[in-house]
């Protein structure tokens, strides 16, 4: 992609170099896209399993802003699209100065199930129990997939979750059964940890147990 905005910034129209890397840019642009649809598809049916039983809100996931809704047709005819629409929008993109068409224009959308509502519109507090939830869905799934639990580094992790959630979040991470670090300034936000974890505080270029 650097390279086609490079030529079309420089105004370098030559269709064969451009086809070349257009036709480069879709084989693994369409490629990425399918495997975020795959991955995704992964998460949702983790979370689906596990909605009853998390203390944390429900997400609905799903992409948007390339190919929507399209996935399901065979590659080769998606990658085909895709490098006729770059094909197609070469003079806009060089007067935008950018690739207006591609996998890296496309959002993860959140939503909040139960209340049915975006997760940009819920409180802080939800917007965090969500994000919560969804890292370690996502944390499970590796683990299931690899049957290695991942390294997981959480800053500020307890911050705008009550007590009971950060007493389930705790639990969560032992069942996981891999390495968490954990920043807080509080450390009566990690009491319920008890004595499953290490302390360290670090202070004055320091760090001590």
């Amino acid at each position: 992609m650097r390279s086609r905005n490079k030529l079309l910034d420089e105004r370098r129209f030559d269709p064969s170099w451009l086809s070349g890397i257009e036709e480069q840019m879709a084989t693994l642009g369409i490629a990425m896209a399918m495997a975020r649809q795959e991955m995704l598809g992964l998460l949702v049916r983790l979370i689906e399993e596990t909605r009853e039983t998390s203390p944390f809100p429900s997400a609905s996931l799903d992409l948007a802003g390339f190919m929507d809704g399209q996935f399901d047709r065979p590659a080769v005819d998606l990658e085909d699209e895709y490098a006729a629409q770059l094909a197609e929008s070469r003079y806009r993109d060089a007067a935008a100065g950018r690739t207006l068409e591609g996998p890296h224009r496309a959002d993860l959308l959140v939503r909040h199930r139960d209340k049915r509502m975006d997760a940009a519109r819920c409180s802080t507090g939800e917007q965090k129990a969500l994000l919560v939830g969804l890292i370690m869905a996502h944390a499970r799934l590796v683990a299931n997939l690899t049957d290695h639990a991942p390294i997981l580094l959480l800053d500020e992790i307890a911050a705008h979750l009550d007590e009971s959630r950060r007493a389930a979040l705790f639990d969560l991470i032992d069942a996981l059964g891999g390495q968490a670090f954990m920043t807080g300034t509080d450390r009566s936000m990690f009491a319920a940890l008890g004595n499953r974890a290490q302390f360290f505080t670090v202070a004055d270029g320091r760090v001590f147990e």
